[in-house]
């Protein structure tokens, strides 16, 4: 069931709303300052339309899905977008060098405390460029976010990071050993997952392993429960170099068995997911297809692939792009402590 928010009043109660309006306007605030900021780096903002024929392809996201009629009543399936990133990347096959889009994006079966159906990402693509200058924007951002909101110290749930120190850059697998006592790499031969190793691994770190759970299974409750509650504690955390198996959108990095990809976290919140970005489209519309695989084996379900922007990959130059949620980062800067307060009208969900 959702986790219920604390105060059940409407988001517009006359009391309820001044109590907000600080953090409002400071979202404002932020938002302004963030928008300049990429100005003055020479990115163009962009706006990519919601609905698309297929809202993502990750195997744990899960999509609105509405109809599009014609004049005649026939229909044809359209979702509401889980994040602009097909469209951006067309746009760079098109030529844009420096895209940013301040993006409105949809996840179902996703609420609580970090999460609402429709929140705001912060997407941008540099092309020719190395992921490591999104690093580089990311701790930018925090930094300008903190100077907006006039606050030394970013803090949530009793975990606290100063926004403007240089983040710590560790390895997914020096997190897996630090935190949890796991050798990550040793269950990763040739890059192809072994279950068995890393159900070994995580019983003898006091992980608990269903039957049924595969190693993407295990590797997300080894994360959740040893190595997160660790990330972004005093200054914020960059976990780099994931899994190439959990890095569809990726490209390889210099060990194949890992990706060019990133996470930012602070005070043990995820924050932004960035990539050097995979441009091969047979080997794109491969790890689509297994995606969807995994995604109807657990939920029986699947979306399609949008064969739109896997031709495109053709025709786009190497990139690297990121996204930023730019709700938490405004909890973060704001001292909020659920999504609802930094939202302008959240939803008011209603479950018969």
């Amino acid at each position: 069931m959702p986790e219920k928010s604390p105060d059940s009043s409407p988001f517009w109660a006359p009391k309820a709303y001044a109590d907000r309006r600080p953090i409002l306007l400071a979202r404002a605030r932020i938002v302004a300052g963030l928008r300049d900021w990429f100005a003055g780096q020479g990115f163009v903002e962009v706006e990519t339309g919601a609905l698309q024929v297929s809202p993502g392809n990750e195997t744990h996201l899960h999509a609105f899905a509405t109809a599009l009629l014609a004049p005649d009543g026939t229909a044809a399936k359209l979702y509401l977008r889980t994040s602009p990133e097909f469209a951006c990347k067309k746009l760079l096959a098109a030529g844009e060098p420096r895209i940013v889009e301040f993006a409105k994006v949809f996840r179902n079966r996703e609420r609580g405390a970090l999460h609402h159906p429709e929140f705001t990402m912060i997407e941008w693509y540099r092309a020719g460029e190395p992921y490591e200058t999104l690093m580089q924007d990311c701790a930018a951002l925090v930094r300008n976010a903190a100077e907006i909101a006039e606050t030394r110290q970013f803090s949530f749930r009793g975990r606290s990071a100063d926004p403007y120190a240089a983040p710590e850059r560790l390895t997914v697998a020096e997190t897996f050993s630090r935190f949890a006592g796991i050798d990550l790499l040793a269950t990763l031969p040739q890059g192809e997952p072994d279950r068995t190793a890393l159900a070994q691994a995580a019983n003898a770190a006091g992980v608990g392993v269903a039957d049924d759970d595969h190693w993407a299974d295990i590797f997300s409750k080894i994360l959740v429960e040893r190595i997160e509650p660790h990330l972004g504690i005093g200054r914020a955390t960059i976990l780099d170099e994931y899994p190439a198996a959990l890095s569809a959108l990726a490209r390889p990095a210099g060990d194949a068995r890992v990706a060019e990809r990133f996470e930012l976290y602070i005070c043990g919140v995820e924050l932004a997911n960035g990539f050097g970005e995979l441009t091969d489209p047979q080997a794109q519309q491969i790890r689509l297809e297994r995606e969807m695989a995994e995604k109807a084996r657990i939920y029986g379900e699947r979306y399609p692939i949008d064969e739109d922007f896997v031709a495109a990959l053709a025709h786009m130059p190497q990139s690297s792009g990121v996204a930023l949620g730019l709700d938490r980062l405004v909890m973060l800067a704001t001292g909020a402590t659920r999504i609802d307060q930094v939202l302008w009208a959240p939803m008011k969900e209603r479950f018969e």
